[in-house]
C-alpha cells in the first residue's frame, strides 16, 4: 500500500479516481493495523497477567510485533494524510473546470 501511495504522490497528474480508490484501500489497511494492535495489546495483557519464565519469548515476540505495527501505522497514516491533501487539490482543480 505504501508503494502504491508513493507512486501516486510521485505522479505528475494522477487521476482523482485512482487517488480516492487508494485512499479508501489505505484507510481500510489502517483500520486492519489498528485491529491487529488491539489484538496484540489484549494478548500482551493476558500473557503478562499469567506470565512465568516460560512466557518470556512470547512477551518479546508480542512486544516486537506491536512495535512493528505501530511503525507501520504511523508511516501509513502520514502517507495517507499527504495523499488526502493531494486529493483535495485534485478535487479543487476539477471543480474549477
Amino acid at each position: 500500500m505504501v508503494q502504491q501511495i508513493e507512486h501516486l504522490l510521485a505522479a505528475a497528474a494522477p487521476s482523482l479516481a485512482d487517488v480516492e480508490e487508494t485512499l479508501t484501500q489505505g484507510y481500510a489497511e489502517a483500520l486492519a493495523l489498528e485491529a491487529e494492535r488491539l489484538r496484540l495489546e489484549r494478548r500482551l495483557g493476558e500473557v503478562a497477567r499469567t506470565a512465568t519464565a516460560d512466557h518470556t519469548a512470547e512477551l518479546r515476540s508480542i512486544g516486537s510485533r506491536l512495535n512493528s505495527a505501530d511503525g507501520e501505522l504511523v508511516r501509513l497514516r502520514t502517507m495517507l494524510g499527504t495523499l488526502h491533501d493531494r486529493a483535495r487539490v485534485l478535487r479543487a482543480a476539477a471543480a474549477r473546470l
